[in-house]
């Protein structure tokens, strides 16, 4: 929860900085938070969006897909409903749309197979791939930023998936600190 927390105070100070911030007005009182939690999922999805441009490298593509795929497998398994369900959130994603549909489908799929078929020979290779992306600080932060948005799709990010984007982070040689982890 406290992740949460630290994560909303991050999305507030870029609302102050001009960050879009549609809507988001009013909304930190909700009593049961799954309003701050759909809000900051937003803010960091429109933050993505307003980096689109630059988002358009094979690196960028290929670590965020293998980051989705890690977040979706995080707690050592995927069934066809969660596969499917993140594939929708993949292809809907508005800087994912720089890429064909089925790349990322073919790429996600790639790494949600391996690693269902041998969970710790799939996170090393997810690793790997993820790495590719460190060089550029923009491109490295956005791929833990997309695997916030689809951790965060249902509201909620589990203990297994804070752990996956925690190791992302130290690949990325992105401070963990600055997402809350």
């Amino acid at each position: 929860m406290a992740m949460w927390d630290k994560l909303k105070d991050q999305a507030k100070g870029l609302q102050s900085q001009g960050g879009r911030g549609s809507g988001g007005h009013g909304t930190h009182g909700s009593g049961s938070g799954g309003g701050s939690k759909a809000q900051l999922v937003g803010m960091l999805k429109s933050q993505l969006t307003s980096l689109k441009t630059e988002l358009k490298s094979g690196a960028y593509r290929d670590a965020s897909m293998a980051m989705c795929a890690l977040v979706a497998a995080a707690d050592g398994s995927v069934d066809p409903a969660e596969r499917q369900h993140v594939e929708s959130l993949i292809v809907q994603n508005d800087v994912l749309q720089n890429f064909p549909p089925e790349q990322l489908r073919q790429r996600f799929n790639k790494h949600v197979d391996q690693l269902t078929a041998n969970f710790q020979h799939g996170k090393a290779e997810a690793m790997q791939e993820i790495a590719k992306a460190a060089k550029k600080p923009t491109e490295a932060k956005a791929v833990v930023q997309t695997g916030f948005v689809v951790a965060g799709a249902d509201g909620y990010i589990a203990p297994a998936e804070e752990q996956v984007l925690r190791e992302a982070c130290a690949a990325l040689n992105v401070s963990p600190q600055e997402f809350g982890l």
